[in-house]
């Protein structure tokens, strides 16, 4: 499901948020932090875990803002997306931890390295969900 204050898709929104992008998140610090991503159910789902204050950071204001954006310099393709809304902490799922971690390091869990593979043993490994109150695709190529 879209969220009702979606502009115009000037490209498949859907394709480009299914490539190994990073999406940059800010929480309110102000902090920014590169993220691995998937985009599923109409949101952005991330892990977080004992490394992090993110949990911490979203008990004590829930908004978030992220943008993903490509810029290829040969062809002047130039996309963007940027989204925002409220942060929510969710139980870790395994099997969404996998699709996220084949979108960015294929299907061989024995090749991946082995920070990814000990995340199912974190017992503080959790889900962070955004679904965006806003969500703006951009095409600023030249």
């Amino acid at each position: 499901m879209r969220p009702e204050a979606v502009d115009v898709e000037p490209f498949d929104v859907d394709a480009f948020l299914a490539q190994p992008l990073i999406a940059r998140v800010a929480t309110s610090g102000p902090t920014v932090r590169p993220v691995w991503f998937l985009w599923e159910e109409g949101a952005f789902w991330w892990l977080t875990g004992s490394y992090a204050r993110l949990p911490e950071m979203l008990g004590r204001d829930p908004r978030i803002a992220l943008v993903i954006d490509t810029c290829d310099l040969e062809t002047g393709r130039t996309w963007q997306v940027n989204a925002s809304g409220v942060g929510e902490l969710l139980p870790f799922d395994a099997e969404r931890a996998r699709r996220k971690f084949t979108k960015y390091l294929g299907s061989d869990e024995e090749a991946w390295p082995e920070q990814f593979r000990t995340t199912f043993k974190d017992p503080d490994a959790a889900f962070v969900r955004l679904a965006p109150a806003r969500l703006r695709a951009l095409d600023l190529s030249f």
